[in-house]
């Protein structure tokens, strides 16, 4: 028998129970269309995730570079203004540059009771409220009237004036800026680092007429290859930096970064559509069912066609081709029904569902091999039936 014979006899028993066929084929477009729609909206929460983090609204990319001393103790600073300057004369691919600075917790050099030394500042943009040995905490005022006022902790008064009352008053110096020092409190942590000294931070910031900073956040103009760009920049730091001698720059690889998001991303989506692909196993246990009942049915069609001469395998190809039928329209329809519905969700969603050419393809196979599967044996059986029991 021809194939197009094969499966015009197919599509013809098909049709001879019509809404049992259908029927039939609901299990399978629901499970495809349950699966399309998880993975179109996990697409799409993947791609819009990645623009996010790879690019800015306009499509510009951006990375950070770090600088890291040699000197675990060293209060240098990585980048100056002289570092921006020179980034932006010798590399043309840079849109902006700027010094991130936003620690309130940090190192520096401070002239205290006419000692230079070193220290642990924290910058407060508020009213401190401290446990407080003597003097007063830094009032809202002083906070917000750039006044250079200071608060000193009790180990450090103890150790450059001998006790806090001796300190009360005082004078320290911080980037050629006089402080007088109002209150001393009892020595506590701020950010992982115990605190030596607070400072109002808008007198700090004030007061400092060099931007400096360990960290720069450099954003590249448009189709940019962002990882050569990025090795460019680092290497022209390590060879022209204000700190090259004393430090190492280094950024962080976006690329690895991204590449992580999305595989967990994925491994999200495919557990879950996995879950949901429970349905295309009973849908196929359903199929199975089917043509189990179909092969009953139709034993004297069988014995008929096997009188006139149709061989074992035509047999078995002709039920199988029935069942692959019945699950390749379903998965089709499923596949119709889950992009459709997947638009409609996303139009609530703050991302777009992204529906490929692979999701189609995946769709297809999957429906097929299901038809495969859990009809070969009932289509063996068909063509095991043995002839005399049929005939007599």
């Amino acid at each position: 028998m021809k194939v197009i014979e094969v499966l015009l006899t197919a599509w013809k028993s098909i049709q001879t129970n019509l809404k049992r066929s259908l029927l039939t084929m609901v299990g399978i477009t629901i499970g495809i269309a349950s699966v399309v729609v998880i993975v179109s909206l996990g697409n799409g929460i993947k791609k819009e995730t990645l623009k996010n983090l790879q690019a800015d609204s306009s499509g510009r990319q951006t990375i950070e570079i770090t600088y890291t001393d040699k000197n675990p103790n060293s209060y240098r600073r990585g980048f100056s203004t002289e570092d921006i300057e020179l980034l932006k004369q010798s590399d043309e691919s840079i849109d902006k540059i700027s010094i991130l600075d936003n620690k309130n917790s940090f190192s520096n050099k401070l002239i205290i009771n006419g000692q230079l030394k070193s220290a642990t500042f924290h910058l407060t943009k508020k009213a401190t409220n401290e446990n407080i040995i003597v003097g007063s905490n830094l009032s809202k005022a002083q906070v917000n009237s750039f006044q250079p006022m200071a608060m000193i902790s009790d180990s450090v008064a103890k150790k450059y004036y001998d006790s806090p009352s001796n300190a009360l008053n005082s004078s320290l110096s911080v980037d050629n800026t006089t402080y007088t020092v109002t209150g001393v409190f009892k020595n506590k942590k701020n950010d992982g680092l115990s605190t030596d000294v607070i400072l109002p931070l808008t007198t700090y910031k004030s007061a400092q007429t060099k931007s400096t900073g360990d960290t720069i956040k450099v954003t590249f103009q448009r189709n940019v290859n962002i990882e050569k760009a990025a090795k460019n920049v680092v290497k022209n730091l390590n060879k022209n930096g204000s700190q090259k001698t004393n430090g190492k720059y280094e950024y962080i690889d976006i690329g690895s970064l991204l590449s992580g998001v999305s595989n967990v991303i994925s491994g999200i989506t495919y557990f879950i559509s996995a879950i949901a692909g429970i349905s295309l196993f009973i849908a196929g246990i359903g199929v199975m069912n089917m043509l189990y009942i179909s092969v009953s049915e139709r034993t004297k069609e069988i014995g008929v066609r096997r009188a006139i001469g149709a061989k074992k395998k035509e047999i078995m190809i002709q039920f199988l081709l029935e069942a692959v039928i019945l699950t390749t329209l379903g998965g089709l329809l499923g596949f119709i029904m889950g992009a459709g519905l997947a638009m409609i969700i996303s139009q609530f969603l703050p991302f777009p569902a992204v529906i490929t050419a692979s999701s189609f393809v995946t769709s297809f196979v999957i429906s097929t091999v299901v038809g495969v599967i859990f009809g070969i044996l009932p289509a063996r059986q068909a063509a095991d039936k043995n002839l005399i029991d049929i005939l007599k």
